[in-house]
């Protein structure tokens, strides 16, 4: 055992100070994933399903709270204000903590005189809309640290808060709900908790390295830069959280965690594909610089390959899944798995097309398609979810997962024309045809989730011909792969 540590040791020694971030945050988003998982089964079990849903509903608020309150500023402009803004990053800082706190003054007045009416709007009483508030600042504040260190390189102190908040919101939200008759609130605010410990410190370590409250240059960059795009990060938040919202409004928060837990795990690969896409970007993109974009069709397809084989491991799955992480009470979520991870297929290639629009800077048209696939998402939630069922919402996310891509990939399409772009960089032939067989097979391992032997013995038997035919199979991928490259 001693050798292959001190092996490991010394790579680790001899890697660049980059290297050694990239695998830190890496080895940290997984164990942090890990312990949400490890949740998962423990609190389900411990919780009725309409208290769960009260976490469920709660943690859909947050995430438009924070675009609201915050304008996702420590998002969008963040990156480039590190950039631009080099050698003065904490009074950058701190001055977009005071935007927040502006923002934060002008929700209370509007909330305080009026709380029944927005409490009965937010499905949440005062208590955990103050709650909103300041986790909404205390994680933002996080964001803004663990962003600024990032740059620096200096990854121990954000994987040392990351996993901290982690255990310690595991510990908080298990011994109030232990301890308490309303679970579901225990649970809010045993969460709510952890966040205020490291936040609360943060926001103030930031404001006092910074001290700026205001500062009209960093405001008007911050404002400038983030208001275009806030119509889009709203229209995301609410194409992403709008179905649990809707789910509890007209059929009640146990439906909504039942929802909520199908959704999760549909999308459990959602940090594979965002950790794909972060290294893949700038490869890309220094193809499109060189006029060598064409490259990227086998690159794009490949990855789409095995984005659908991980995401087909999930959907085979389900059922046993559901069974192991939250128990009978949920088998229902197991219907609603395959639609939303067809989604998750769609949203790697609407980000294909996305990257392609970023690299030129045509912001707009994002907006577009993201208000519209939204707006889709209500308008079908609306109808289908009273009409049908709760499960209709699973389908709303992906006809309106549909709608943003097609929408992304002419856009893209528009972009090409206008740039000089070629389109051989993405072989959409190839990426339909993956979508559609990817589609077939879910819908196919759905109806055989009652018939368990069966379904496996198909998945074992379609394992045995790959094996047996793989050279064949290596080469028609191989060549199918390359055939644009």
């Amino acid at each position: 055992m001693g050798n292959p540590i001190k092996k490991a040791k010394n790579k680790w020694s001899l890697m660049s100070i980059e290297a050694k971030a990239s695998i830190a945050y890496a080895v940290c988003s997984i164990v942090q994933k890990c312990i949400s998982f490890i949740n998962m089964p423990i609190f389900t079990r411990l919780m009725p399903t309409e208290e769960y849903g009260e976490m469920t509903v709660y943690s859909s608020w947050v995430s438009i709270f924070s675009i609201v309150l915050t304008l996702n500023l420590a998002y969008g402009s963040f990156s480039p204000a590190m950039i631009k803004f080099e050698n003065d990053r904490c009074k950058y800082i701190s001055s977009i903590q005071g935007i927040w706190l502006v923002l934060c003054g002008f929700f209370l007045a509007a909330y305080l005189p009026f709380q029944s009416f927005w409490n009965d709007i937010f499905d949440l009483p005062t208590l955990f809309v103050v709650c909103l508030i300041f986790e909404t600042l205390s994680l933002n504040a996080i964001h803004l640290w663990s962003g600024y260190k990032r740059f620096d390189y200096s990854y121990k102190p954000v994987v040392a808060v990351t996993l901290l908040m982690s255990v310690a919101n595991t510990a908080f939200s298990l011994l109030l709900v232990l301890l308490s008759e309303q679970k579901g609130y225990a649970r809010i605010i045993g969460h709510v908790i952890s966040v205020l410990i490291f936040g609360i410190i943060i926001f103030i370590i930031n404001s006092v390295k910074g001290k700026a409250f205001f500062d009209k240059k960093y405001w008007k960059y911050a404002l400038g830069f983030n208001i275009p795009l806030l119509a889009y990060y709203l229209s995301q938040m609410i194409f992403n959280q709008s179905d649990r919202l809707m789910i509890n409004h007209y059929c009640g928060k146990g439906k909504a965690a039942i929802y909520g837990i199908a959704y999760t795990l549909a999308m459990i690969l959602t940090f594979v594909l965002n950790a794909i896409n972060n290294s893949y970007v700038p490869w890309f993109y220094k193809k499109i610089k060189e006029g060598n974009e064409k490259e990227n069709a086998k690159i794009a397809t490949g990855i789409s390959l095995l984005m659908s084989g991980l995401i087909m491991c999930i959907v085979i799955t389900a059922p046993e899944s559901i069974l192991v992480f939250s128990g009978d009470k949920y088998a229902e979520a197991v219907w609603i798995i395959p639609p939303v991870a067809i989604s998750l297929l769609l949203l790697f290639y609407s980000q294909l097309f996305i990257n392609v629009q970023f690299y030129y800077e045509q912001k707009k048209s994002l907006v577009y398609a993201s208000i519209f696939a939204a707006i889709a998402n209500i308008v079908l939630n609306a109808i289908l979810i009273p009409t049908v069922s709760y499960i209709a919402a699973g389908y709303t996310t992906m006809l309106s997962y549909i709608i943003f891509a097609v929408m992304n990939y002419f856009t893209m399409k528009k972009v090409a024309k206008e740039k000089g772009f070629s389109m051989e960089a993405i072989d959409i032939k190839m990426l339909i045809l993956i979508f559609v067989a990817f589609s077939g097979i879910c819908f196919l391992m759905m109806a055989l989730y009652n018939l368990i032997i069966i379904r496996y013995i198909i998945v074992a038997a379609g394992l045995v011909v790959a094996f047996i035919y793989r050279n064949k199979l290596k080469v028609f991928v191989t060549n199918t792969i390359k055939r644009k490259g």
